[in-house]
C-alpha cells in the first residue's frame, strides 16, 4: 500500500475538489444516518471539537451539523477504508433527526417494483426545524 504522506490529514486520497465523502452511522444501532462531504479542515474541526463539521458544496463553506437544526452529531470514531477515500464516522444523533426533511435518517426512499417511495416517517416538519 503506498503511502501518500506523514500527516495523518494528507494520509488520505482526496479526490480533485479536496473532498472525501464522510458516511454518519448511530453508534449504537448501526443504523446510516447520511452521506455529507469533509474537506481537511472540516475533519481536522470535527476531530478538535467531537461534533462533526462538513463541507456544503451548496453553500460553499463549513457547515457544522446542527448549526440551525440543533440536531448535533457526537463523533465517536472516525475511520476510513482501505483506499483511504472515504470515511465513517459513528456518531450519537442528537435530537434523533439527521435529515433536513425532519427524518431520522436520509436513506428513506425505498426502491419498490421500479418506484421510489418515502419508507420513513417524518419526525418533525422541517418548517418547525429551520426558521
Amino acid at each position: 500500500m503506498k503511502e501518500c504522506a506523514t500527516g495523518w490529514l494528507e494520509q488520505l486520497c482526496w479526490n480533485e475538489q479536496g473532498l472525501l465523502p464522510a458516511v454518519a452511522q448511530h453508534v449504537d444501532t448501526g443504523e446510516v444516518l447520511m452521506l455529507a462531504w469533509m474537506n481537511r479542515e472540516a475533519l481536522r474541526l470535527t476531530l478538535e471539537t467531537g461534533e462533526a463539521v462538513y463541507w456544503s458544496r451548496s453553500r460553499g463553506r463549513l457547515w457544522r451539523k446542527g448549526e440551525q437544526s440543533g440536531h448535533v452529531q457526537q463523533v465517536h470514531e472516525i475511520r476510513t477504508d482501505c483506499d483511504r477515500d472515504a470515511l465513517l464516522l459513528r456518531v450519537t444523533q442528537h435530537g434523533g433527526i439527521a435529515c433536513h426533511t425532519g427524518r431520522r435518517s436520509c436513506f428513506f426512499r425505498l426502491l419498490e417494483g421500479g418506484v421510489w417511495r418515502d419508507a420513513d416517517p417524518v419526525i418533525k416538519n422541517p418548517a418547525d426545524i429551520y426558521r
